[in-house]
């Protein structure tokens, strides 16, 4: 009995000290272990600039699908990949919402505050937020590999796309186990950066380098027929509007590396702003490559237009300066004493 009132006479002297250093102690180790602004922060501008974009997603998802059911020679099904890219992108907003009110509201008393809490990378929430990026993930840059094989219509073109894709995928999917597996730890220390940072990487290849081929195919066309063209058409502008989607989602993916490298907070913030950057890079492929009124025939919708435009050029041209076999009379003359 005497040692129990000892203990519990410690308890009630010491308690709330030990309870205030190890809180100390935690904000002490998260400092160390991530730079650029607070966790709590980063959160509150993540959301509230990811519900911005996804503002502009819906509009322009709103856009595409007006495109494929009223506009000539759309691809319909394609609107599957938006539904999708949409439907992903609201559940990922929903969740960062919920996330906000656990953090300040929920479970803002814990040691540490709303920064311990953003900071537990075993948290089902984000854990699932990131299972979401993930497929968000898979579907754009499959996407993006799809029409590059469409308009090189070779298997061979898009073998180091595809690979990479696969390895982005598998690095997707084991980042969140290893997140989920973690007891409290943080994302800068934890085995999980190594998988991410490997994500990230593989993840901006893919994107480039199909990009890359898709857009050098297409000028390569250009350049081949434009010597012999007889219609005023071009196709430059599939070319600049797939080189500004590809820019920004680029751009996005290159932001998020760096500042992850560095253990900078602020790649929570575009990481969870790159959720409706894919949809509105996805979707303002279809809109802008749309036929418009007062607008050449030559502009396709779609990839599988472009290398529909592709053949059909090749075939016009090769058939339109073709030699036909031409008759030539040679007059001859003699001379029979000194006459004609």
């Amino acid at each position: 009995m005497k040692s129990q009132d000892a203990f519990r006479h410690s308890y009630i002297k010491w308690g709330p000290r030990i309870t205030l250093v190890h809180s100390q102690a935690i904000q002490v180790i998260l400092a160390m272990a991530s730079t650029g602004i607070p966790l709590d922060t980063a959160t509150i501008i993540s959301t509230a600039l990811e519900g911005i974009l996804y503002g502009f997603s819906v509009l322009m998802f709103m856009g595409t699908m007006w495109v494929i059911y009223y506009k000539p020679n759309a691809n319909r099904p394609i609107a599957l990949a938006a539904i999708l890219l949409l439907i992903l992108s609201t559940a990922h907003l929903i969740i960062d919402i919920i996330r906000l009110e656990n953090g300040f509201v929920k479970y803002h008393d814990i040691p540490g505050g709303p920064v311990a809490f953003f900071q537990d990378i075993s948290q089902p929430t984000f854990v699932t937020k990131n299972l979401i990026y993930a497929l968000q993930t898979m579907i754009g840059d499959g996407v993006v590999i799809y029409r590059c094989y469409v308009v090189w219509q070779s298997v061979w073109a898009i073998i180091l796309p595809v690979t990479l894709w696969c390895g982005s995928s598998v690095a997707a999917l084991i980042a969140p186990y290893y997140a989920s597996r973690a007891t409290g730890g943080n994302i800068y220390t934890n085995q999980t950066a190594q998988w991410i940072t490997t994500l990230f990487v593989l993840t901006l290849s893919t994107n480039l380098i199909s990009s890359g081929l898709l857009v050098y195919r297409i000028w390569t066309i250009e350049r081949r027929v434009s010597a012999n063209r007889a219609t005023i058409g071009t196709m430059m502008p599939i070319v600049h509007v797939l080189i500004d989607a590809a820019i920004i989602y680029s751009a996005a993916l290159f932001t998020i590396l760096i500042c992850f490298v560095c253990a900078n907070n602020a790649q929570f913030i575009m990481l969870d702003m790159i959720m409706p950057i894919i949809s509105i890079a996805f979707c303002m492929v279809l809109i802008r490559l749309t036929p418009k009124k007062n607008t050449p025939s030559y502009l396709p919708t779609y990839s599988a237009q472009i290398s529909a435009e592709i053949n059909e050029r090749e075939r016009r041209d090769s058939q339109q300066y073709h030699m036909k076999p031409l008759q030539v009379h040679v007059s001859q003359w003699t001379h029979i004493d000194g006459m004609e």
